[in-house]
């Protein structure tokens, strides 16, 4: 499998709901190859160090972290306990820090790399699922702070933020109403939704040289959605636009 220039694609498993990606170049005495891991690990800072490490040892130092981990249990306020909002802030927060945290000194030490986070619009607005969206904020937060930390080492520090994406974890909602995604164009300008491969496009232009001068952006892939709302606009101008 090759995408944008990385091969050698390579799935470690463990139990646990963070994912990490990372990339670097493994040289042998007789070739370089570029290469991409993909860790499902444990949430626990001292798995994640060890998982790091493992691959580390195998394959070289990590130049690029995409830091992906997501999920959300309380809907609404009402439906948040303590034990769900410490779950959604655990996963969604303190996973991607510390799977930064795993690569961050080596980063250092080389001056060179690339961190990718997965945010979501959530954090940019409230849309339900209240611990879920306070932990994207912080992710937001996180990220800047990375980006001017970090700066003066020759990293970046970026996130990407999706809107809907059309994935397996919507078909709940799909069983529950068929008509979903068709009620819910009229709120994205573009009335359509991005994919996973949209979502992939935009951390694979972030983690490129074309993005060499680009930290510290939190980047909505949400087919317009944080852009504003028509329809308000409508109302507040008594006007079609």
């Amino acid at each position: 499998m090759s995408v944008a220039g990385f091969n050698a694609v390579n799935n470690i498993t463990a139990n646990g709901n963070s994912t990490a990606t990372i990339s670097g170049e493994s040289a042998s005495q007789h070739h370089s190859e570029r290469f991409i891991l993909t860790l499902r690990l444990e949430l626990d800072a001292a798995a994640v160090r060890q998982a790091v490490a493992e691959a580390v040892m195998e394959r070289g130092p990590v130049d690029v972290l995409v830091a992906n981990a997501g999920a959300a249990k309380g809907l609404t306020l009402a439906t948040t306990d303590a034990a769900s909002w410490q779950r959604d802030i655990h996963l969604n927060l303190n996973g991607t820090y510390h799977t930064v945290e795993a690569v961050r000194a080596s980063m250092i030490e080389r001056q060179n790399g690339v961190l990718v986070l997965i945010g979501s619009v959530n954090g940019m607005a409230a849309l339900g699922h209240p611990a879920y969206s306070a932990a994207k904020a912080g992710l937001i937060s996180y990220t800047k702070a990375l980006a001017i930390e970090l700066g003066r080492y020759g990293i970046r520090a970026n996130i990407v933020c999706p809107g809907t994406v059309k994935t397996q974890a919507w078909q709940a909602r799909v069983d529950k109403n068929p008509q979903v995604f068709e009620d819910l164009k009229k709120w994205y300008p573009l009335r359509d939704f991005a994919t996973p491969d949209d979502i992939a496009d935009a951390v694979l232009f972030l983690a490129s040289p074309m993005a060499r001068v680009i930290t510290g952006v939190a980047l909505p892939v949400d087919g317009g959605l944080m852009a504003g709302n028509r329809l308000m606009a409508e109302e507040l101008t008594l006007e079609s636009l």
